[in-house]
């Protein structure tokens, strides 16, 4: 609530429920106050048959959830032997005493079930409400709580809570949601290639969603139909054949990890030479379990010293043409290729901002190169972004021009 923290819990929780076919009615945020939280919950519980709590289950004096909610329903507060031995086991497994304090986590509202926690201390709660006190006339409602990391939140939905919503509220009718992720083309211009090929589907029931992010746009395709299965499959078929040279992979892919999968089945290797984005491009990659295979290791080149003494950049070049130029990021990939062996060698090189340009080369410009067996090739880019997202777009310009490259 001040602004401090993003909540990212709302956005990744609303996600999961839309594709897992469930509509989400209201998103409510509240400060770490007992009455704040028992107003929300109590509004929260005359409206909805499901209602989810995220945070506020830790053993600090801010944790205020449970007691909160318990206090509303009046559900007095048991300790839970097993949970107690749980917290133990979890301290004594990393050779610590458990501290007073986190005896808190093991009080359990009368009549919850409990939802383990392998990543963390805290166990998620699961309530039912039937009768439902605050809409009596109403269905029985659910409230679940679970705790505010994203390392145990995330592994405890998915895993637990929603297998059991979709045993406790199953879907009237099939629901299939499929995205197709691309790069390349603007939102605008894909939408362009796709809408009036996807317009007949779209009359029999095809819901189609976009959403951009800097250097890539999903397309969702979701049906709640009895055919949504064939229905789905026949809009990916037209998306693919519209602009299927943009599309590198689907739902939680990423272009990395797509590039070191093209790789690994190649049998090919790649280094990388950076000026301009840092150690981003090599991030990206060695963030790709199993990665190794593939990745020989890379240069961040920043200084010019470094882009001759490390990839043989010639001091010539970088005196005619400047460190922002396509023959200075044609010698850093080759450089990279021949020092390492890799097949492939990869070079950015380009003027971040939100200084450092001119009107040949403003702010933004970014030279991409790629050294193969096949000889060097060199793009050049405009990323007028501010310094994190120039980063990331020239980056993800590079992976694709990769990828592309291994697709020929």
């Amino acid at each position: 609530m001040l602004g401090r923290v993003l909540n990212t819990h709302q956005q990744w929780l609303c996600r999961q429920f839309a594709d897992a076919g469930y509509v989400v009615q209201r998103q409510v945020a509240v400060a770490d106050s007992a009455s704040a939280i028992q107003d929300a919950v109590r509004d929260a519980l005359g409206r909805a048959d499901l209602i989810v709590s995220t945070g506020g289950l830790g053993p600090t004096s801010d944790d205020l959830t449970r007691d909160a909610i318990a206090e509303l329903l009046g559900r007095p507060l048991r300790e839970d032997p097993a949970v107690l031995a749980t917290l133990e086991s979890w301290y004594a497994a990393r050779r610590r005493t458990a501290p007073p304090a986190v005896r808190v986590q093991a009080l359990v509202p009368e009549g919850a079930r409990v939802l383990p926690n392998a990543h963390g201390t805290a166990p998620g709660l699961l309530l039912e409400f039937s009768p439902n006190p605050f809409r009596p006339a109403g269905p029985a409602a659910w409230l679940v709580m679970l705790p505010g990391p994203p390392r145990e939140l995330r592994p405890m939905f998915t895993e637990q809570v929603l297998p059991w919503i979709r045993q406790t509220f199953p879907l009237p009718v099939p629901f299939v949601c499929r995205t197709l992720r691309s790069t390349g083309v603007p939102e605008s211009v894909m939408q362009a290639h796709i809408a009036d090929p996807l317009a007949d589907l779209v009359r029999q029931g095809l819901e189609v969603g976009y959403c951009a992010r800097p250097g890539e746009v999903d397309v969702r395709l979701a049906s709640r139909r009895a055919d949504a299965e064939a229905l789905v499959g026949a809009a990916e078929a037209v998306v693919r054949r519209e602009v299927g040279r943009h599309v590198y992979g689907g739902e939680a892919e990423t272009l990395e990890a797509v590039v070191v999968r093209l790789l690994t089945g190649r049998g090919q290797t790649l280094a990388v030479a950076e000026s301009c984005t840092g150690g981003h491009l090599a991030s990206r990659i060695t963030n790709v379990p199993g990665a190794s295979v593939i990745f020989l290791g890379g240069f961040i080149t920043y200084a010019n010293t470094l882009k001759q003494n490390l990839v043989g950049v010639r001091p010539e070049t970088l005196a005619t043409h400047g460190a922002v130029s396509e023959p200075t990021a044609r010698e850093m990939a080759e450089g990279a290729r021949a020092r390492t062996g890799a097949d492939f060698a990869l070079a950015v090189t380009g003027i971040a901002g939100p200084t450092g340009g001119t009107p040949e080369k403003p702010v933004g410009t970014a030279f991409l190169a790629l050294a193969s067996p096949a000889g060097t090739e060199v793009k050049r880019l405009l990323n007028a972004f501010d310094r994190e997202t120039f980063k990331h777009m020239t980056s993800q310009q590079a992976l694709e021009l990769l990828r592309q490259k291994l697709l020929r």
